[in-house]
């Protein structure tokens, strides 16, 4: 098209008082009617509007306009927006532009006039730009209409059972032998002192039991390839040395293991009971499967031993020479639910973990409470006492500018529920020291006031140490809690016999190898970083990949589930649909002018770029680029263009900004 049959229409949007309240858009747009080809220009309150988009499309039909630009907030938000509005005026959605008058002017300008010309800038370069705009189409891609779901704690649980039930097959992958995380380990939930085991077991049988889904246990994701709609995943499970098909979880191989007593590190329990070289996790776990530990097993570490699990299993399950078995699946959306861990406690010298044996972490009472725990519910000490004074220890490195700055959020709230556990079952006297009490979730608040008219001592401080140096004889045996008490203004030692530390949350194990696997953003405390906080808070900026529970960042059990459940929405809305429209805002690249040299494939952040070997020259592939242009930039030859920053596009909206009008 040539220049003078351009016909630009442009809309100033006020956004309220965020931009007219600094930039006199009366003004700007008076100056940018007078640009040649603006046909017609106008300003308004909410361009977003429903009565906004309809101005657009009213001018396209009644001015003929062919290019459209909007100057109001960030592409980010909205022009996705408009560009449907161009489209349903019968203009091709890529003859629009955006101009950003708000997070670029009037947000970071104070000065009202000089807000103005700035503003007067960026939209006479949207429009200069938008002059050499081209016609551009979606492409469709099929989708598969699979799903992989990677974490098997309450998270990946729920979103793995709402896209079963949606009719879709779902690969649910777990690196522990048995699904169910840390939920497992509760016995009760707050605020309603639910039964932890009566709301997760159920829903651990479904997914075993489910048609649609494919359960891997003891399994980790080893490579993920392709695209959004078509991933390729590489899944390494390891052996188990029980056949799962033939296993029935008898626990006689348990019991047959010439090790007549526990004597190695249980994992679920943290450590508080021993379990034998062939175990089954915990009672409920599922699949209620026997697993043999390569590590303690005398036979698969040494290669001698009398085998009398073997003789003892009458169903021959036990397979001392099964192999790692890799697993390949296709895939059109992933979720990743990997959870969270626990920061180790004992880096904290001053709370005395790991020094004095009655000093516990949170969830280690919380497995001594639960009824399948080594004390059966009970709160024991290491000695065999019941405590008849705890100490409950808040933001134990959280909240912490020598840790994690970050609230862990769920925190507060355990506590207390430990509180009103510990007190029913012990009749002890419970001390819960605090910075300040979060209790903001439906509930937490009446629970929070409950607890504490049960007897349950709050005092605010931060605890500065864990001591055994008893000062009187009062404090003789005793471990002394030495803490500011803010709201009284003094220093107080507190002797008791048991403590238990609340430790922050931080990310599972292994998170940055996860997230380059997957191609996920982090955080700066590597927390899975999503799209946008309040947008999208679910998706990542890798397309096709949602994300559920804790991985994200520190939650309690409904806002987990909730997330989970809205995760696993948005996955089936991608692969329900069964196709995905690409973004035509990629790259191509000119054979002819091409000289091979590779620089371009070493930069792409996405491996969008592939030499042809055959040819000599680099090659785009198209469902892959996220038209960062990178590529673009660095090409030495001029080879490739990027579609929307074309050179002469980006040299127009230069002569934009430099008010030379685009010659």
């Amino acid at each position: 098209m040539s220049r003078e049959e351009v016909r630009i229409g442009v809309y100033v949007c006020h956004c309220g008082t965020n931009i007219a309240g600094v930039v006199n858009v009366e003004e700007v747009v008076e100056y940018i009617k007078k640009i040649p080809g603006v046909v017609v220009a106008r300003h308004y309150v909410y361009m977003c509007s429903e009565a906004g988009q309809n101005l657009i499309k009213q001018d396209i039909k009644e001015h003929k306009l062919n290019r459209v630009v909007v100057a109001s907030c960030s592409p980010n938000l909205h022009e996705n927006t408009f560009r449907r509005a161009v489209a349903e005026a019968g203009l091709n959605p890529y003859y629009f532009q955006m101009a950003n008058i708000r997070e670029h002017c009037s947000w970071v300008t104070e000065d009202p006039k000089e807000a103005t010309e700035k503003a007067k800038m960026i939209v006479r370069a949207a429009v200069e730009r938008v002059k050499y705009h081209e016609p551009l189409e979606k492409k469709k891609v099929e989708v598969k209409d699979k799903i992989l779901v990677v974490g098997g704690g309450i998270a990946g649980i729920s979103a793995a059972l709402v896209c079963a039930n949606a009719g879709k097959t779902v690969y649910l992958v777990e690196k522990s032998p048995s699904i169910g995380g840390m939920m497992s380990r509760l016995d009760k939930t707050f605020p309603t002192l639910d039964c932890a085991a009566c709301i997760l077991t159920p829903k651990m049988n479904e997914v075993a039991s489910h048609p649609n889904i494919k359960l891997i246990t003891y399994a980790e994701v080893e490579s993920v390839e392709g695209f959004v709609g078509n991933f390729k995943v590489r899944i390494r499970k390891k052996p188990r040395y029980v056949i799962e098909d033939l296993c029935v979880g008898c626990e006689k191989c348990v019991e047959a293991c010439v090790f007549k007593e526990p004597k190695f590190y249980d994992e679920w329990s943290f450590g508080l009971k021993k379990r034998k070289p062939v175990y089954i996790p915990f009672p409920y776990a599922v699949p209620r499967k026997a697993i043999i530990d390569p590590e303690s097993c005398l036979y698969l570490k040494y290669g001698r031993c009398k085998q009398t699990c073997v003789e003892a299993c009458d169903r021959n399950a036990i397979d001392f020479n099964q192999k790692e078995e890799i697993i390949e699946v296709e895939v059109g959306a992933i979720i990743l639910a990997t959870g969270y861990k626990f920061i180790d406690v004992s880096k904290l010298p001053q709370y005395g973990y790991g020094k004095y044996p009655n000093v516990y972490i949170a969830p280690e009472v919380e497995v001594m409470l639960n009824a399948s725990g080594p004390t059966r519910g009970e709160i024991i000490l290491r000695d065999g006492r019941k405590p008849k004074s705890v100490a409950i220890i808040h933001c134990v490195g959280s909240r912490d500018e020598n840790n994690k700055k970050y609230c862990s959020r769920l925190c507060c709230m355990a506590a207390i529920k430990l509180a009103h556990l510990i007190k029913e079952r012990t009749e002890a006297e419970v001390y819960n020291f605090y910075i300040d009490i979060r209790a903001a979730g439906k509930g937490y608040e009446e629970f929070y006031k409950r607890v504490a008219s049960e007897g349950v001592r709050f005092i605010r401080g931060k605890v500065a140490e864990i001591t055994d140096v008893a000062l009187t004889p009062e404090e003789e045996g005793k471990l002394i809690v030495r803490v500011e008490d803010t709201l009284a203004g003094v220093i107080r030692r507190i002797p008791v016999d048991m403590v238990v530390l609340m430790p922050a949350l931080e990310p599972a194990t292994g998170v940055e190898e996860v997230s380059k696997m997957f191609g996920v953003s982090v955080t700066e405390d590597f927390w899975f970083l999503e799209r946008h906080p309040k947008l999208a808070p679910i998706a990542t900026f890798a397309d096709g990949i949602f994300l559920a529970g804790c991985c994200q960042g520190p939650k309690d059990i409904p806002d987990t589930v909730m997330q989970a459940e809205g995760a696993a929405g948005d996955a089936l809305a991608l692969v329900s649909r069964g196709y995905i429209e690409l973004e035509p805002n990629i790259v191509s690249i000119d054979p002819e002018k091409c000289s091979g040299c590779r620089v371009c494939v070493g930069m792409c952040p996405f491996g969008a770029l592939k030499y042809n070997e055959e040819k000599g020259v680099t090659e785009v592939i198209e469902a892959l680029c996220k038209g960062c242009g990178t590529c673009a930039a660095a090409c030495p030859s001029g080879a490739i263009q990027q579609n929307l920053f074309k050179d002469k596009q980006v040299y127009a909206e230069i002569a934009g900004i430099l008010a030379v009008g685009g010659e």
